[in-house]
């Protein structure tokens, strides 16, 4: 064994990962056999951050010890029915319907001990997506519409500060970040926007392209639909006069930022009324491909998701609700049920085929992978065979972009009720979506008066990264 070998061996793979400097001093020695290019990678998006970020937002809250941190040894009315199963990591054990995932532990981080004292589902949301408190009352059901004066989500930070391919938006939501409402039991397709899910006072540059339609179709997006009077011709004819007519007025910051963004639309419109922006129709893929991420809404989802970062989408984010058993993640009834039968083997599916392609592909280094949602949920089951809103415990996922896989940060009681060890604030997971994405936590952001905000409250979860 050379000398160069034995020292990396006592190093250590994580240490090199964590240590540019350290990586380049030993493998000097080594011959160009090409093994150590997945630390090298590594060290770079840890120099450079990770290009793209994918956001699955389990919307609703999920009921973290029926998935992530399961405690068998605690009474009946609050374990419930499921059990733990071992994964691929020693000494890891996630959900008995999450055996794709299970089986793959080495390539993600699971948090288990997220807390904050709020358990009401719209100022939750808010927070877990900007960072900040909704302004007072901060009352459950909340459904006023986005306002200027929001802060912005994750995602128009990052589109903000990173840059987008040339024709797409830097933050793409998939669908926008809304509710739903139940009627006779059944809920309704139609959607209700929430505050949170927007650029805010970033701008109107920076607010998502929303993928409100169905995925992989030409209605995916129907903001950029043309109405049926309208041809690719007289649609182009338009736009034209419209650049003409803008070159004679004054120019403004603001008459700006709304040029800027309404040739955007007019290219993202145009390119997709000729058949154009491929990477949102999902034909191309292999039905093998298709079928790994599974033949839903969901999985569709995860498939486009992947796309887009791929394409070097600085956010791509899942806001996604779209379940028949409960409201999405809001599993007050029929917990169980809904877990078993939908939620997680969607999600198992999905996650897996997207952490699975991207790390076959090269990608993972350079897109980092993140699922949560606005909080846990109750250690005791209630009388609906369902758990209720809990903020005091919750559990996140962490995969590529500089992560370091195969472990878990922090840990909660015997119920899954309080955290025990290392406290995370859903601001943390901000701050350390930030750092991996290579952003400098001290550069501010600047609302509609140039005020100066930090980007994040929160501190990077240092075990993480």
């Amino acid at each position: 064994m050379s000398s160069a070998c034995k020292e990396f061996k006592r190093v250590g793979s994580s240490q090199l990962v964590g240590d540019r400097r350290e990586f380049l001093r030993v493998g000097s020695g080594l011959t160009a056999s090409g093994i150590f290019a997945p630390w090298f990678a590594q060290a770079e998006t840890r120099r450079k951050g990770a290009k793209s970020c994918i956001l699955v937002y389990l919307l609703g809250g999920p009921p973290h010890q029926d998935m992530w941190d399961l405690k068998p040894d605690a009474p009946s009315e609050i374990r419930g029915p499921f059990s733990p199963i071992s994964t691929n990591v020693p000494g890891i054990q996630i959900c008995e319907h999450l055996p794709r995932l299970a089986r793959m532990a080495n390539k993600y981080a699971l948090v288990r001990s997220v807390s904050r004292r709020n358990s009401n589902h719209t100022p939750m949301i808010y927070y877990t997506l900007t960072g900040r408190d909704v302004e007072q009352p901060q009352r459950d059901n909340d459904v006023r519409p986005p306002e200027r004066d929001d802060f912005p989500h994750i995602g128009a930070v990052l589109s903000r500060f990173k840059t987008a391919p040339a024709s797409l938006s830097g933050y793409i939501a998939l669908p926008e970040v809304a509710i739903r409402t139940a009627t006779e039991g059944q809920y309704k397709r139609a959607r209700t926007p929430l505050r949170g899910g927007g650029a805010g006072f970033l701008g109107t540059k920076y607010d998502a392209l929303n993928v409100n339609g169905e995925v992989g179709t030409p209605e995916a997006i129907p903001a950029l639909l043309l109405p049926e009077d309208v041809s690719a011709d007289r649609f182009e004819k338009r736009s034209t006069l419209l650049h003409v007519l803008d070159g004679l007025g004054s120019k403004t910051p603001s008459t700006d930022e709304l040029s800027a963004l309404r040739e955007r639309a007019v290219v993202l419109t145009g390119a997709t009324n000729r058949g154009g922006l491929d990477i949102f129709s999902l034909g191309k893929e292999s039905e093998k491909v298709r079928e790994r991420y599974g033949d839903h809404p969901f999985g569709r989802t995860m498939l486009l998701a992947r796309r887009l970062a791929e394409a070097g989408v600085p956010m791509v984010a899942v806001h996604f609700n779209n379940m028949t058993v409960c409201d999405g993640w809001d599993t007050h009834s029929k917990n169980f049920e809904a877990l078993k039968t939908e939620l997680l083997p969607y999600l198992d599916q999905g996650l897996s085929a997207l952490i699975e392609d991207l790390d076959q592909s090269g990608h993972l280094d350079e897109t980092l992978v993140t699922c949560f949602g606005e909080f846990g949920r109750t250690p005791k089951i209630n009388a609906k065979a369902g758990r209720d809103h809990w903020g005091e415990c919750g559990a996140a996922l962490f995969a590529g972009g500089g992560i370091v896989p195969g472990q878990v940060y922090g840990a909660s009681d015997a119920q899954a009720a309080y955290p025990t060890e290392h406290p995370v604030d859903p601001a943390d997971l901000h701050a350390t979506i930030y750092h991996c994405m290579g952003l400098d936590l001290a550069e501010p952001m600047y609302d509609r008066l140039n005020r100066p905000w930090p980007i994040t409250n929160g501190k990077v979860i240092k075990g993480l990264v």
